[in-house]
């Protein structure tokens, strides 16, 4: 829907408005579930709270999730193993990555702030004052403060990177444009993140336990009467998030039965059912 995912990267809250009067004409049930259950505080970028910068998905997390898929059967001790060795190849990775940059910004964000220069070029800028300029050009005009980072297109204050009236006015005030990015998107901050090892910790029979650690006594969870079938082995989806239902009845189309087990008189819906519901 490309309604929603527009209305998820919308930087003003203007354009957020306008994809969301979008999404309540065609999908009425999907916008008030979003406004009223979901809130949007939780998923457009313009309504967040805190400092998010460009991360919209919850990637990152699945991508864990899939990596210890098979591991997370085994005994706490060798899931541990299993996290430590894959951070520590992380961190070996991407600290070399790093000490060959000759940028000044992180691959990632240099590649996306490139394009930028020449995109700010023609515009026109006037001064305001002596922090503040107009800059008129492009499908969308705006005023940059360049003391407090600021624009209201809003791209710079969200993302922390220099949008194309920022540029256009630091080359009017004379001001390198790479003092106006984050810190944390530098490469000397790139070096840092990735400057320590992640050392295994070794054979149980080396480890260094406090005596009052070790003199502990520490009881075995309440064993709980296990229900019928299979048990679950899938993790608990969070708030908002739509999964897939597996099964479903070839009789009345719901879910969780098959057509044999089914006691609705009424004929197949095929076709007439959600895909995606949310969990």
């Amino acid at each position: 829907m490309g309604s929603y995912w527009s209305a998820v990267n919308a930087y003003r809250c203007e354009d957020f408005a306008g994809y969301m009067t979008e999404i309540s004409h065609r999908y009425p049930r999907v916008a008030e579930y979003l406004e009223n259950e979901v809130g949007f505080e939780k998923w457009p970028r313009c309504h967040y709270p805190g400092l998010r910068y460009n991360i919209t998905m919850t990637n990152m997390v699945e991508s864990l999730n899939s990596m210890l898929v098979n591991a997370r059967d085994f005994p706490y001790v060798a899931l541990l193993d299993v996290i430590q060795e894959k951070m520590s190849k992380w961190w070996n990775d991407r600290r070399i990555v790093a000490m060959v940059i000759t940028a000044p910004l992180t691959p990632s964000r240099e590649s996306e702030f490139r394009p930028r220069f020449a995109q700010s070029n023609g515009r026109h800028t006037l001064q305001l004052n002596p922090v503040t300029y107009h800059v008129k050009g492009g499908e969308l005009e705006g005023v940059v403060d360049i003391f407090n980072k600021t624009c209201t297109c809003k791209e710079f204050d969200i993302d922390k990177l220099p949008c194309v009236h920022a540029i256009a006015a630091a080359y009017h005030a004379q001001v390198s444009v790479y003092s106006l990015v984050s810190p944390y998107y530098t490469k000397e901050y790139y070096v840092l993140a990735y400057g320590e090892t992640i050392y295994p910790v070794g054979s149980q029979s080396q480890w260094d336990v406090p005596n009052e650690v070790a003199t502990m006594v520490v009881l075995p969870r309440e064993v709980k009467e296990r229900k019928r079938g299979r048990p679950k082995t899938s993790r608990f989806p969070s708030v908002g998030e739509f999964r897939k239902r597996k099964h479903r009845c070839g009789k009345c189309g719901d879910y969780g039965h098959y057509k044999k087990k089914c006691n609705s008189q009424t004929g197949s819906t095929e076709g007439n059912q959600p895909t995606d519901v949310p969990v």
